[in-house]
């Protein structure tokens, strides 16, 4: 297999590289953090302006039919900066959904308002209790009013405070764990008899959490097929991995530079701490794991799109397993061989390894994951 980039893609990820570096250090970060949303909307616009939100949508949708490998370049960009803006829950999640079941209509309305910046998503699929089974869904949805009718609640909603819109999944048939009878809504955050209360998650953030009471949608508010939700959720939570995967690479790249670059200018007994064979092997040991990381976002990235669902589900699994281990394993040498400064506020290291556990639980965590590879062989 072919892993060489293409100049386009080598140029957007060198576009990507140029504008974070200019306008997201450390500092600039903790401004962004106060601003109301918790991210930068004049950063937002001008992801828009490059491109970024239209990435991966048809040129007929404002996009620039981009694919995962290019998702993949931009997330792990993101991921080296620790970006706070909502582009795994807009472009990746909810872009996801919308591609996989929107119809013709909701696609040429909404995506274009995805790829201009003005319309930002979130994907409320997790419900308190489910924990990382996507079946277990207790929110419903009932025929009245000449539509649907929405009552339940979602939970940690990325995202979720600041998206226009949201897209729901409910029940419309079926008992809770049932894989049938899910179907997925395009709900205006707006709508009566929707409260959302945001909140800064450990890594800062933002989720939501959701609550539906009586909230009325039309029928041309669902997206795809009723009842048959359940793959499309599949395929996004898969989109979903794939990108953070990216995202943790970057974040171990991040660490693993700044760990090399403290042990060369730290010194203990009159000489720098690199110079102990013991931390070179630490850090040659923390190398590894990222490339090892990196191997396994790279095998999530080229799944996204395996037309063998079984096939697909088993390899990003094994990806999210390897990456999850491996970006564990280098935040927490990064902490270690920082010291006491490495669990400072004001040093950016502890942000990164609160970032990569977030990351790593996110979708399923390893014991999970582990647990799905497990029961396929036995």
């Amino acid at each position: 297999m072919d892993f060489d980039l293409t100049d386009e893609q080598r140029l957007l990820s060198d576009s990507v590289t140029r504008l974070l570096a200019d306008r997201y250090g450390f500092e600039a970060r903790k401004g962004y953090l106060k601003q109301p949303a918790g991210w930068s909307a004049e950063l937002w616009a001008q992801y828009a302006e490059l491109g970024l939100l239209g990435l991966p949508f048809a040129e007929e949708h404002g996009g620039f039919g981009g694919g995962p490998v290019e998702v993949m370049l931009v997330m792990q960009e993101l991921g080296r900066v620790l970006a706070l803006e909502p582009y795994l829950a807009t472009v990746v999640l909810g872009g996801t959904a919308l591609k996989l079941a929107g119809s013709a209509a909701q696609q040429a309305t909404l995506l274009p308002a995805v790829a201009d910046g003005s319309l930002k998503l979130g994907f409320a699929h997790a419900e308190r209790g489910a924990r990382y089974d996507l079946t277990d869904v207790q929110t419903t949805a009932k025929r009245g009013g000449g539509g649907w009718v929405l009552d339940g609640a979602k939970s940690v909603v990325l995202h979720g405070d600041s998206a226009d819109k949201l897209i729901v999944s409910a029940r419309t048939a079926g008992e809770r764990d049932d894989p049938a009878g899910i179907t997925l809504f395009v709900v205006d955050a707006a709508a009566p008899g929707l409260a959302r209360r945001g909140y800064t998650l450990r890594d800062e953030t933002r989720a939501a959490e959701i609550s539906l009471s009586n909230v009325a949608v039309s029928e041309a508010d669902v997206l795809g097929t009723p009842g048959a939700g359940l793959p499309v959720i599949e395929r996004v939570v898969e989109a979903g991995i794939a990108a953070m995967g990216a995202e943790a690479v970057g974040a171990m790249e991040a660490m693993q530079a700044m760990t090399l670059e403290y042990s060369r200018t730290r010194e203990q007994f009159g000489r720098p701490i690199g110079q102990n064979q013991v931390v070179q092997h630490r850090l040659s040991d923390m190398l590894m794991s990222l490339e090892q990381g990196r191997s396994m976002a790279m095998l999530a990235t080229v799944s996204v799109e395996e037309p063998d669902a079984a096939e697909r589900a088993r390899m990003i699994a094994m990806a999210k397993v390897g990456y999850g281990q491996a970006a564990r394993y280098v935040s927490q040498q990064a902490i270690q061989l920082h010291g006491g400064i490495g669990m400072t506020e004001e040093y950016a290291v502890g942000h990164y390894f609160r970032r990569c556990l977030v990351i790593e639980h996110s979708f399923g965590d390893t014991a999970y994951h582990l647990a799905r590879l497990a029961a396929q062989v036995e």
